[in-house]
């Protein structure tokens, strides 16, 4: 087939496949690339010059980073040493290993497999058939999800006569047949809004009893449930090997602090807490100042009676999470605490 036939087919198939619905990259996707080479012919082929190739290739995805090529082409401007035109082509199948993921604009690959060259010999009239061995790499570059450019260089040992040549390379090509992009899921539309002063659940224009303490079990009039009981609970988490309590803690122990000096009764034991990392002994001492440091916050702080107030540490002996983990670890690393009364 004519150099000129070869690349329309390739450039019709290009214009075909445009026309497509647009298809995700990755496993099932078939790539067609027009491209050309930039032969380094050994030395010992005596040419007076290298030669182009220029070509096509067909591929098909594997799975997402796998792909399979299959590729064309001829070689041209070559001349040998009585100034003849040396003509030539090549066929080869490689598989394509890309890294980053579908989708990606740059997807850097390597590349390995087989050709099979016949091509013009130098003072002579006869062809020379070789079987090649390829390894190359490079990258593409996705200007949309299904257009790209790409530019690489392959290694090109000749197994028949144990030489090397090497071919930089350019191609232009079209990505389709993959997966169907995900269809976009409309948001939500925001929920309606009404004031609650006191949060607990009950718009400000009903609420009957508008200053309600948080955590408090209320009805549809926003007043605390008759002959209910009612709890608060509290979870503080500390930083790694830690006892000092964080800002963003005080919140949920005023909470606390508020439904006791609500219900003046009420008495609390503090649990601390570690995770696994350390010593027994010395996790068992790290949680009894992770408990004593929010009694102290409850008490100095929000006023609460220390006699109401019962710290202990459980050192690591009570996980919550997996201490095998870093977000386990995390969970693991707190103080406990609830509150039960009745409901006025």
């Amino acid at each position: 087939m004519k150099l000129k036939n070869t690349l329309g087919v390739v450039m019709g198939s290009l214009l075909a496949t445009s026309s497509l619905a647009v298809l995700a990259q990755g496993q099932g996707a078939v790539e067609v690339e027009g491209f050309a080479k930039k032969e380094q012919f050994d030395s010992a082929r005596d040419f007076k010059n290298n030669g182009n190739l220029f070509g096509g290739s067909v591929g098909y995805f594997l799975t997402d980073d796998v792909e399979l090529r299959l590729g064309y082409d001829e070689v041209h401007n070559v001349r040998s040493n009585d100034g003849r035109d040396i003509k030539g082509a090549n066929t080869a199948l490689d598989a394509l290993y890309h890294f980053n993921a579908p989708g990606d604009t740059l997807r850097p690959y390597v590349s390995a497999g087989f050709s099979d060259q016949s091509i013009g010999q130098n003072g002579t009239g006869g062809r020379n058939r070789s079987t090649f061995a390829n390894v190359g790499g490079g990258a593409k570059l996705y200007f949309t999800e299904n257009f790209y450019a790409r530019a690489g260089v392959e290694a090109q040992y000749n197994i028949d006569q144990g030489d090397t040549e090497w071919a930089p390379s350019v191609g232009i090509g079209l990505n389709f047949g993959g997966g169907s992009k995900p269809v976009a899921v409309a948001p939500a539309p925001a929920p309606e809004v009404c004031s609650d002063s006191d949060n607990d659940g009950v718009c400000d224009n009903v609420d009957k009893c508008p200053d309600t303490p948080a955590n408090v079990t209320v009805d549809a009039d926003g007043c605390p449930a008759a002959a209910e009981n009612v709890r608060v609970e509290l979870d503080v988490k500390f930083d790694f090997d830690k006892s000092k309590v964080k800002e963003e803690s005080y919140g949920d122990i005023k909470n606390l602090a508020d439904f006791m000096n609500q219900y003046p009764a009420t008495t609390t034991t503090v649990e601390g807490h570690t995770d696994s990392v350390g010593t027994d002994a010395y996790n068992q001492k790290l949680s009894e100042r992770r408990a004593n440091a929010v009694k102290d916050v409850l008490v100095n702080q929000y006023g609460v009676g220390g006699e109401r107030i019962q710290s202990v540490g459980y050192g690591e002996s009570r996980p919550v999470a997996d201490n095998a983990t870093d977000a386990g670890r995390a969970v693991n690393r707190r103080v406990e605490a609830e509150v039960e009364a009745q409901a006025k």
